[in-house]
């Protein structure tokens, strides 16, 4: 299961990172956080131990999504030695998702 960020840890286990991070910033509510689910669990278990996949609720941990200026969810970001270097809005199949992982390395 994809490791949960919330506010209060995200410095620590996404800037601070060893290794790069895809961060879905997702809400229960959302049919396309939804859809996204399925995909994210599927990178993170082909990913473990190489990439870290996280999710953050928007609607729990505000803080984060605003810092980032993200308007619509689901959105991923992808994070390298602790800055964002590129991201997908909105649902996308997993050889989307893959491929943008598959650049920080």
């Amino acid at each position: 299961m994809a490791l949960t960020i919330t506010d209060d840890n995200f410095e620590e286990l996404v800037l601070h990172a060893n290794k790069p991070v895809l961060l879905d910033i997702c809400a229960e509510w959302c049919g396309a956080s939804n859809m996204v689910n399925p995909v994210i669990e599927q990178i993170y278990q082909e990913y473990q131990g190489k990439a870290i996949v996280a999710k953050l609720d928007a609607d729990c941990n505000p803080i984060t999504p605003k810092r980032y200026g993200v308007r619509n969810i689901p959105a991923l970001l992808f994070f390298k030695n602790g800055e964002v270097v590129d991201k997908q809005i909105g649902a996308a199949p997993k050889a989307v998702v893959a491929a943008l992982l598959d650049k920080q390395f």
